[in-house]
């Protein structure tokens, strides 16, 4: 009886040691894919605008630009037109639990300040019949001188290699696969793809893609994942950029060059799943 009883025992403490609670789908990210979709707002430093043509060769200096919202609008989910408001698309794939590697496009818009005063130096045909009202080294930015955008877009398309962390625990929120809040840093380059909107010196714009340039970024964002697939990531986005081929007209002669510091406020929905 006593040995009986001493193996029912030892084999219901057996049974007791090698169940083990489920792991959480959560607790690991290698292997797993992702892909978000989201809009921005911008803001971009002054920067020197360098154009050079057949009969012309001048530099802007100190020119202000600004970014084109769009606001809260369907366009952000409608097929046909998710490419006229400001959006980033990424995806990515983790390569352990903390790290990933992504790929993405920055759909951004760059709107050159009008009727601004500022200083230029160098030449071009007709002085002073642009309504630009040019002194010794000044000038307005008038539009019958100069138009200058990047508005569909500044794509910039680049990769990223990120780290994320969950902090959950050290808020005090237990890992359920329900409600996880994560941290993210990277860091990314690629390359300018914008389709520049410009009439220069009442010049025909050139209304084509072309790659422009280079650009390098840095980010820091809070990712707040919702029963274990879907997430709303926030992230502030800082970068460089370097223009140094942009197309301002049919004659590809045109060119214009600019570099500025841009600086992106994002919001993002998306989902991540084990492959």
């Amino acid at each position: 009886m006593v040995v009986l009883t001493f193996c029912v025992f030892s084999q219901y403490t057996f049974c007791q040691e090698t169940v083990e609670t489920p792991e959480k789908y959560t607790a690991h990210n290698k292997g797993k894919f992702y892909i978000f979709w989201g809009g921005n707002r911008e803001s971009f430093s002054k920067s020197d605008i360098h154009f050079k043509g057949t009969d012309y060769d001048f530099t802007l200096y100190d020119v202000e630009a600004r970014d084109k919202p769009k606001g809260w609008h369907v366009d952000y989910i409608n097929p046909g037109r998710m490419t006229i408001p400001q959006t980033n698309f990424r995806m990515g794939y983790f390569i352990n639990d903390h790290y990933n590697i992504s790929v993405g496009v920055d759909h951004m818009k760059y709107v050159m300040t009008q009727d601004k005063r500022v200083r230029y130096s160098g030449y071009y045909p007709n002085l002073g019949s642009y309504n630009e009202n040019p002194s010794a080294d000044e000038l307005t930015l008038d539009l019958d001188f100069l138009e200058f955008e990047h508005t569909d877009g500044l794509n910039y398309i680049h990769t990223e290699f990120s780290r994320v962390d969950d902090i959950s625990k050290y808020i005090g929120l237990p890992n359920t696969d329900k409600f996880q809040i994560n941290v993210t840093e990277g860091l990314g380059g690629g390359i300018l793809l914008p389709k520049t909107n410009s009439t220069l010196l009442s010049k025909d714009n050139n209304d084509e893609f072309h790659v422009a340039g280079f650009g390098l970024s840095a980010k820091a964002g809070l990712n707040i994942t919702v029963f274990k697939y879907f997430f709303i990531q926030a992230e502030l986005k800082g970068g460089y950029i370097n223009m140094n081929d942009i197309r301002t007209s049919k004659d590809p002669i045109d060119k214009a060059s600019q570099d500025f510091w841009f600086f992106q406020r994002i919001i993002a929905f998306g989902g991540i799943f084990r492959i």
